[in-house]
């Protein structure tokens, strides 16, 4: 168990009994690929199971926290709370993305960025804790870190970066904002975009996404938490 993944469990106050369960949630296969003589698995099949305990836990809370919703409400919601872009804010707001062990390659092309690989890290963790301590402690830790999040009317309460830094800077008298997209890679079905954040010149950070959008929006919350600057 690395020093990391201690602070890890320190910081979410959860301490597994099984601590290779932990390591596996944050191991990605270009790690394994890169080293077959370990005994250490991908996190693949973790996520696999952690999308089910996602998707009953997030079911069971909207189902008793709105119970004059219908059906069809309920399953938008449902679908709003667990999709990707969702996840990904998930895992940045508990810093996953740092944890995550990366084979070379994936590392030297901002793979502890990629949206696709945090949102699978998160469903990763919920199902190692799934299994290292059951039902109970998963539901406790979405109790905690993702359904605070959800508002009364069932929308996600995520931080809208972009405008956050705008005022921040504005207050500032600090200069003009520009992003830019100075990427796109991937094939047409999993396209990412990289927007720098640029200004009065100057880059304040970079931000990866599966829309220009998204990928705007995290290169203002790169740039926020460099600039660190009171509102």
């Amino acid at each position: 168990m690395s020093a990391d993944l201690k602070q890890l469990q320190h910081q979410l106050q959860i301490q597994f009994q099984n601590k290779q369960l932990l390591k596996q949630a944050f191991t990605h296969a270009s790690y394994v690929n890169e080293h077959r003589t370990s005994q250490t698995q991908d996190n693949e099949r973790l996520e696999f199971l952690g999308d089910a305990v996602l998707e009953l836990t997030v079911s069971e809370y909207l189902y008793k926290t709105f119970p004059n919703r219908p059906e069809g409400e309920l399953t938008k919601l449902r679908a709003a709370i667990v999709c990707e872009p969702s996840l990904v804010k998930f895992a940045e707001a508990l810093g996953f993305g740092k944890y995550v062990l990366l084979g070379k390659g994936e590392e030297m092309t901002g793979g502890r960025t990629r949206p696709a690989l945090l949102a699978d890290v998160f469903e990763s963790f919920v199902g190692a804790l799934y299994l290292d301590q059951g039902l109970e402690a998963a539901r406790s830790f979405l109790e905690r870190f993702v359904f605070p999040q959800v508002a009364d009317n069932g929308k996600l309460q995520m931080r809208d970066y972009k405008t956050e830094l705008q005022e921040t800077i504005q207050h500032h008298n600090m200069g003009v904002l520009e992003y830019r997209i100075v990427e796109e890679r991937g094939p047409a079905h999993e396209r990412e975009f990289v927007s720098e954040l640029f200004m009065d010149g100057q880059s304040l950070g970079r931000g990866v996404g599966r829309s220009k959008k998204e990928a705007e929006q995290q290169a203002a919350a790169a740039a926020l938490s460099k600039l660190a600057l009171p509102k």
